[in-house]
């Protein structure tokens, strides 16, 4: 046997030895490193590996009125899930789960991409699934890898109450709708978030807080049982509102709004709280719960009655003569002038080249101040609103809170318009307009423009002589600020002794207003807006004083007339429910 000489010297063995030796020493402090120094860190990386997280949807908190009644609620409904990773044959999938709940496939591969946020998170398909749909998938389970379903929480209304324009409604979160939110870590896709009304203004308050269960997966991502170790979390329900909204009143006066094109809004004056808001015409409010279809969104966009739009709060108006109170009250506080004087009214007041028209073409005659609040004359504030300019107009204006956001508790709110001298500069220039200006805002024309939930305020400030506080649809402690004229007493005393003889006079113009109820004495003003795109738009404010008790009004009826004729008789009806309810079930 040939044998060959040993030629590694004992110096390479030493060295063959430490690298070994450094490498070993390495290999154990990288050990000693993750399984020590860094334990936390990996375990957690682990457990990421190891346990799923299935988050589930807190119902969100109820919506009730006065009393307590349940306006808005929850209703359990099945959702379709997977978990991608699971999945085998994702197109096949789908077709075969669009014939089991007699869908598209098209439309649960766009819910797919829509709500994905990884391989092993459950991703949202379809929703609003009935026993039947379930029944077909649950017996074709062992077709259908990687899908589930579960049940969530959507918003039912159980009452006989629409309001939707107060209530609003909920949108699903999508990707970009949660780029859109301020919170957006506080929400998943597919969570609910108050989009519009109430639901939006209290969302944080009604959102609630989802539940957390854990669950082992294997090295597929598949479950195989709830990870002992770790508590699951149950969803913790979001926080109830009231409202100050009467529920039986609010659906006496939708019944009368229907067919009608409008605003009513009843309240306390004292409290500011509103017992009753509709605007009409409106729609269901459970348009956008379940599935909205593409059809049934055009229609109501397109519908000219606009009912999305929110009347009471984004609906600007010109006020008429429903304002000729703030006109008093410019004319006693700002001049030397004598209410007692009497102006003539032939009909037509001619001031420079143009003649002004009054509503009634043969005039009313000679009238002093109540009398031409009682029969509504225009001839006479043409002529006596000469003595003031038009910033003492417009300041007494923005002391009744017109023209100007109210803080009422939901949201897009719309400002109106007020004109002063320098708006009047910026839109015709300084030699484009005249006094003449001033004669179309004494009768609540030209550019003034209103909301009703101002003139909601504007009521209730003459109701309690300045003091009302904001006006507001939830039940909260602090409330914002409110505007608050101060008027001599004799002013106030003026301009309500002129408001009840409106109602109380043979010839008062909301004399149709008056529901003769013993006990219950009725102030008010009606007014009828030009509307140069149609019919005039009739008003009637007012408030009612019952059994210690009183109740304010506002009513705007669209294209519906004269204020005397339409929103007076109306005003009566409802003055007089006031009384039928039985111990004044909405006080």
């Amino acid at each position: 046997m040939l044998k060959t000489e040993n030629i590694v010297s004992q110096h390479q063995y030493r060295i063959a030895g430490l690298v070994i030796w450094i490498l070993v020493c390495i290999l154990l402090g990288r050990y000693f490193q993750i399984q020590i120094l860094e334990f936390e860190r990996y375990s957690s990386k682990s457990n990421t590996n190891r346990i799923r997280k299935v988050t589930k949807n807190a119902p969100r908190g109820l919506i009730l009125d006065r009393h307590g009644e349940i306006l808005v609620d929850n209703f359990p409904i099945y959702v379709l899930t997977a978990i991608p990773g699971e999945m085998i044959n994702r197109g096949l999938q789908f077709k075969m789960i669009a014939d089991y709940i007699e869908s598209d496939s098209a439309v649960i591969a766009t819910n797919y991409n829509k709500y994905y946020r990884g391989q092993f998170i459950a991703t949202r398909l379809a929703k609003d699934l009935n026993f039947d749909q379930i029944s077909r998938l649950e017996e074709n389970k062992l077709n259908l890898h990687g899908i589930y379903y579960d049940q969530i929480p959507e918003r039912y209304y159980p009452s006989r109450v629409k309001a939707p324009h107060l209530f609003g409604y909920v949108k699903e979160v999508d990707r970009v709708i949660r780029k859109s939110l301020i919170n957006e870590e506080l929400y998943e896709l597919g969570d609910l978030v108050g989009w519009t009304g109430l639901e939006k203004q209290y969302e944080l308050f009604l959102m609630g807080k989802r539940g957390i269960s854990f669950y082992e997966v294997d090295a597929f991502g598949r479950e195989v049982g709830p990870a002992l170790e770790l508590n699951s979390q149950n969803p913790d329900p979001g926080q109830n509102i009231q409202t100050t909204l009467d529920l039986n009143l609010q659906a006496f006066i939708e019944k009368q709004m229907i067919d009608r094109k409008g605003v009513v809004l009843v309240a306390h004056p004292e409290s500011g709280e509103i017992l009753s808001a509709v605007s009409s015409p409106d729609y269901s409010p459970d348009l956008f719960t379940g599935i909205t279809t593409e059809r049934d969104w055009a229609e109501i966009q397109k519908d000219p009655d606009r009912p999305l739009l929110n009347r009471y709060i984004q609906g600007t108006y010109p006020p008429a003569s429903i304002v000729k109170m703030i006109m008093e009250a410019v004319l006693i506080e700002n001049t030397d002038f004598d209410v007692d004087v009497t102006q003539h009214c032939s009909g037509s007041y001619q001031f420079g080249d143009r003649i002004f028209g009054c509503w009634k073409p043969e005039g009313h005659g000679d009238v002093n101040m109540t009398e031409a609040m009682v029969v509504s004359c225009d001839v006479y504030f043409y002529k006596a609103i000469r003595a003031c300019k038009i910033d003492q107009v417009y300041d007494m204006f923005i002391a009744f809170g017109l023209g100007e956001k109210t803080s009422i508790d939901i949201p897009n709110e719309v400002e109106g318009l007020i004109p002063n001298n320098d708006y009047m500069y910026k839109r015709y220039g300084r030699f484009g307009w005249s006094k003449g200006s001033l004669l179309n805002i004494a009768i609540g024309q030209g550019e003034l423009l209103v909301t009703p939930i101002q003139v909601l305020n504007y009521i209730n400030l003459l109701a309690t002589r300045g003091s009302s506080p904001v006006c507001h649809f939830v039940m909260v402690g602090n409330l914002p600020g409110n505007v608050h004229p101060e008027l001599e007493s004799t002013t106030w005393d003026r301009i309500i002794n002129d408001m009840r003889a409106v109602i109380n006079h043979g010839n008062g113009t909301g004399r149709k207003a008056q529901p003769e109820i013993n006990g219950m004495e009725i102030f008010g003003k009606t007014g009828t807006a030009e509307n140069p795109h149609g019919e005039n738009h009739a008003w009637f404010i007012g408030w009612a004083e019952y059994l210690d008790e009183k109740y304010s009004i506002v009513i705007l009826l669209e294209n519906a007339g004269s204020g005397g004729g339409v929103a007076a008789p109306l005003a009566k009806i409802i003055f007089s429910q006031f009384a039928s309810t039985k111990n004044l079930a909405f006080k």
